[in-house]
């Protein structure tokens, strides 16, 4: 509870104000004030303290003062000072209900904006709702904070890397490990796909091969002989061949086949070369066994091979072989474009030496074979040699043949497949393999998982604000229905013509506002409308107070810790009718009950007195805000001298003239006389005499009411008055000119005075 304001400096209207001892506050504290000296001021620093508001102090800073405000209040046993901006600790029970309320709340002027309905969103909900839509607003908050940092991670990932994907789609990407292998051969579909007309007419892989060299067979030839030739025979004409030196097997082989030409027409076989007989010729016999029909046949099967070798390893086989490796190698470099083609690693120059490296020594050992037909012979190391070299080049050869014709099945699948491709589809499968790799490359990676990391953060949020929103709602649900209800009930109290209905939540980005129609003689009214009834055309000042009261009272009622409560209400009069003004003093009697602590200022005496009439008197304290030289200061304030009406200020003062006489008052005690009756008058025949109707007028009527038989007043009281009311009358402006001059006599007086009083008191 506030207990006193110790100082107020340099704030508002107060420059330096220490309040006295005895005027300390109460459960009940009443603070009387004019307008223009504090109150108001007084008001915010009440809202500044429960609210750590520190702007509502210093705005208020006092013109002209070099200091900043110091404000120091004692309240629950402890010391609130606000000093260099800011209070030391703040008092969250106090709720003030003052213009601010109203412009925050309800209205400012005619017009509700949409922080109004922001605001009396909250008021409805109560500390609970506020808390609630609090969290709701940070989880909508926060989910906004996710978006604003997805934006800044979503542009971190280089548009140019994901093509034609969103950031949600390239992030989601699943990695591939053979991502290289796949890209290559997406590449090579795409590239065949686009050359499928070259494809079609490009050939497959033709065999490679490098005729063998049979050495067995050359070596069985080399070592062939006519076995059934007679040693003797074979032996002279080998003697004798030696004699006619080299070659001179041949000549005479080839001339044993010229001897039956020669010897046509002789009685015997004739020498070719002599042309004589050779009947005696010892040589002859021997030369006929030697060059026998099996030598010729021999000599054939040398020469026979020799060519068959020659053939198989002519200059056109070799450039048959090396347009073949040329071919393959230009087919390789097509095909690898498309598919997998082994390397062709061929050195045509190489096998060719090491092909003539054997062929020419196989043919040499040939040719000295048939030089010397029954000569047996061998195939030398050497030659054996070169052909080994020769022969690992074949082998060679053989397996990169047997691998190019492997291919071949697969370049029909290509073949196949570029016939019937879709370029646009296969250029959209490899952008898709190229972005994936770049969706896992180092670079990139991080900052994919960056952004998913985020938006998984904000999908557990949106899951928090989904869940506060629903808590809310369900809140909600209850609370509204609750709120329409109270403030319609106070709104009756005060004898409003008009209800609130639809009092609803709406959700929006920046939260949640409250929305309702008034409903003026069973018609609904908008709080906004372009034209037509709404609120700011429909609703006097009077009626707009009269709600924020309505939405004060009915949001006090919502306070789970009610009795704790310190309640500080500015000026509820502002345009209230009497009817509302007498509604608002008995709910503010009726809430001292209810919390901890009132304290009502008001610019308007008779509202407090009559606050104060009804009040407890060991629980109220009353204040008032003064003039002070240039400012304004705080002292006791004597409610019982203002609840004297003037009526019985006037009543005192004719029986105190009556008791004791004051030569000095007489002149206002003749005045006074007339008040007192026209006082009674209008309380005792309200129907007759109501306001602003003369005592002549009055006293006429009842004449004539007397002549007609209703009786107002009897003849003896209508006499009475008329002769109390000609006295009277001689002391007042518009029934005597002479008025101020009228002469006064204390004895008349005091008898004028005794029977108006009694003439008052008729019953």
């Amino acid at each position: 509870m506030v207990e006193r304001i110790q100082l107020l400096r340099n704030v508002g209207q107060f420059d330096s104000v220490t309040q006295p001892q005895q005027t300390s506050f109460n459960k009940l504290t009443l603070i009387y004030a004019e307008n223009g000296r504090g109150k108001t001021t007084l008001a915010n620093i009440f809202r500044s303290l429960g609210t750590s508001n520190s702007i509502l102090i210093n705005e208020r800073h006092r013109l002209g003062a070099q200091h900043a405000p110091h404000i120091i209040i004692s309240a629950s046993g402890q010391l609130y000072q606000f000093q260099n901006g800011a209070w030391s600790r703040t008092l969250p029970d106090i709720t003030v209900f003052d213009d601010n309320f109203v412009a925050q709340n309800v209205c400012s002027g005619v017009d509700i904006a949409p922080s109004h309905k922001q605001s009396l969103h909250e008021l409805i909900l109560g500390a609970q709702g506020v808390t609630l839509n609090e969290i709701l607003k940070s989880r909508v908050e926060k989910v906004e904070e996710h978006n604003r940092t997805l934006k800044l991670k979503e542009a971190a990932i280089p548009a140019a890397e994901r093509g034609t994907l969103t950031v949600d789609a390239f992030c989601a990407l699943t990695e591939n490990t053979n991502i290289d292998a796949e890209i290559q051969n997406a590449e090579r579909n795409l590239a065949a796909a686009r050359a499928a007309d070259t494809i079609k007419q490009q050939a497959s892989f033709l065999p490679l091969e490098l005729p063998a060299f049979d050495t067995a067979a050359v070596e069985k030839t080399l070592q062939s002989d006519l076995p059934g030739l007679q040693a003797e025979a074979a032996a002279n004409v080998q003697k004798h061949l030696a004699k006619l030196g080299k070659g001179s097997e041949a000549w005479i082989g080839e001339g044993m086949q010229k001897i039956a030409a020669a010897s046509v027409d002789a009685d015997g076989e004739t020498c070719p070369f002599c042309a004589q007989g050779l009947e005696n010729s010892n040589i002859i016999a021997h030369y006929e066994t030697y060059f026998s029909e099996g030598y010729a046949t021999l000599k054939s099967a040398i020469i026979g091979h020799g060519k068959a070798v020659a053939a198989a390893h002519d200059g056109e086989i070799q450039s048959a072989f090396e347009r073949a490796v040329r071919l393959s190698i230009q087919g390789g470099d097509f095909w690898r474009k498309f598919m997998e083609v082994p390397a062709i690693v061929i050195d045509t120059a190489e096998i060719a030496r090491a092909w003539k490296a054997a062929r020419e020594p196989i043919l040499a050992a040939l040719r000295a074979k048939l030089a010397s037909p029954l000569e047996k012979m061998t195939i030398s190391p050497e030659i054996h040699a070169a052909v080994a070299a020769y022969e690992s080049h074949r082998e060679a050869i053989a397996a990169t043949s047997q691998a190019l014709l492997a291919c071949n099945a697969q370049i029909a699948v290509v073949k196949e497949k570029a016939a019937a491709a879709n370029v646009a589809a296969l250029s959209a499968d490899l952008a898709k393999l190229k972005m994936t790799k770049a969706r896992y490359s180092p670079a990139i990676a991080p900052l994919c998982q960056a952004y998913l990391t985020e938006k998984n953060a904000k999908k557990a949020t949106e899951t928090l604000r989904d869940n506060a929103r629903k808590a809310l709602d369900q809140y909600r649900a209850n609370i509204f229905g609750q709120y329409e209800t109270a403030i319609n009930t106070y709104l009756g109290k005060f004898n409003a013509g008009f209800r609130l209905s639809s009092i609803s939540s709406q959700n929006h980005r920046g939260g949640s506002s409250c929305t309702y129609s008034v409903l003026i003689k069973n018609v609904t009214v908008p709080l906004n409308a372009d034209s037509g009834p709404s609120f700011k055309n429909t609703l006097s000042a009077g009626d707009r107070n009269t709600l924020a009261l309505a939405f004060f009272f009915a949001s006090i009622d919502q306070e789970p810790s009610l009795a704790q409560k310190i309640v500080v209400i500015d000026d509820p009069m502002t345009s209230l009718d009497e009817h509302r003004s007498l509604a608002t003093i008995q709910e503010m009697r009726d809430l001292e009950n209810r919390v901890k602590q009132v304290i009502v200022l008001s610019h308007s005496k008779p509202f407090l007195c009559e606050i104060w009439q009804g009040a407890d008197k060991d629980n109220r304290s009353a204040l008032k805000i003064v003039r002070n030289g240039q400012s304004s200061t705080i002292d006791t304030w004597d409610v019982h001298q203002d609840c004297i009406t003037e009526h019985d200020k006037r009543h005192a003062l004719i029986k105190n003239y009556i008791a004791s006489g004051n030569p000095g008052k007489e002149r206002e005690v003749a005045t006074a006389l007339r008040y007192v009756l026209e006082a009674f008058l209008r309380v005792a025949y309200p129907a007759h005499f109501p306001p602003g109707k003369l005592l002549g007028k009055f006293h006429n009527e009842c004449e004539q009411a007397l002549a007609t038989g209703s009786i107002i007043l009897s003849q003896v009281d209508a006499t009475e008055l008329r002769k109390l009311m000609d006295y009277a009358n001689k002391f007042h402006h518009d029934t005597n000119p002479a008025y101020a001059t009228a002469t006064i006599n204390d004895q008349e007086l005091v008898d004028h005075c005794t029977r108006t009083l009694k003439f008052a008191q008729r019953a």
